[in-house]
């Protein structure tokens, strides 16, 4: 599955790409056509990837929120970064975001650019409410990604939470229709009344 903006292409790994690229890049490289420059796949990053490869080797009709997607600017054919979703949406229809870029490749829009286009695709699904993510207290540049992409600040501790919305409406019917007709016309008569 490929996603298109501007000046990326955001590509879907499949569990063997994924593979690849912990283990043999030049390989991926050219069945992509492409040079890859994102983020090191070492240390901690690495261990991410390969337990991401297990999962969705285990689970592929869920690749979408398991494997990485590459960020493969349309131009020269270079990827210049990564995002993901960490798992699939939970009971609450929340799903939570990561991504990464090379160090190249950072304050150019890339990374706000791939964000909001994977947040669009996803809060079109029937089965995502929000989308949440963590950003390091010190890590203002992922901050103004996840601002500019409308998230807003949830939750302050060691690390910060952020959450983004989906706004779509909801068609009702049946008994739950009646209800939210009723619910919504006492709320606009309490605060008429009150406020």
């Amino acid at each position: 599955m490929t996603i298109e903006t501007e000046r990326l292409l955001l590509c879907l790994l499949n569990a063997r790409q994924l593979h690849l690229w912990f283990s043999d890049l030049p390989a991926l490289e050219r069945e992509w056509d492409c040079h890859y420059d994102g983020e090191p796949v070492e240390g901690v990053f690495r261990e991410i990837v390969q337990q991401q490869w297990k999962i969705t080797s285990r689970d592929p009709r869920n690749a979408l929120f398991h494997s990485f997607w590459i960020l493969l600017r349309k131009a020269d054919r270079t990827v210049v970064g990564t995002i993901d979703f960490k798992a699939p949406p939970n009971a609450r229809g929340e799903i939570e975001i990561g991504y990464g870029l090379g160090g190249a490749y950072e304050r150019r829009g890339y990374m706000t650019e791939a964000v909001n286009a994977l947040c669009n695709w996803a809060l079109q699904r029937e089965d995502v409410e929000s989308i949440l993510a963590e950003t390091e207290q010190q890590n203002r540049p992922s901050q103004r990604v996840l601002q500019r992409c409308q998230f807003i600040l949830e939750h302050e501790g060691p690390t910060l939470w952020w959450r983004r919305k989906n706004n779509r409406v909801r068609r009702l019917s049946g008994k739950g229709f009646g209800r939210a007709i009723f619910r919504g016309i006492i709320h606009q008569l309490l605060r008429r009344c009150f406020f």
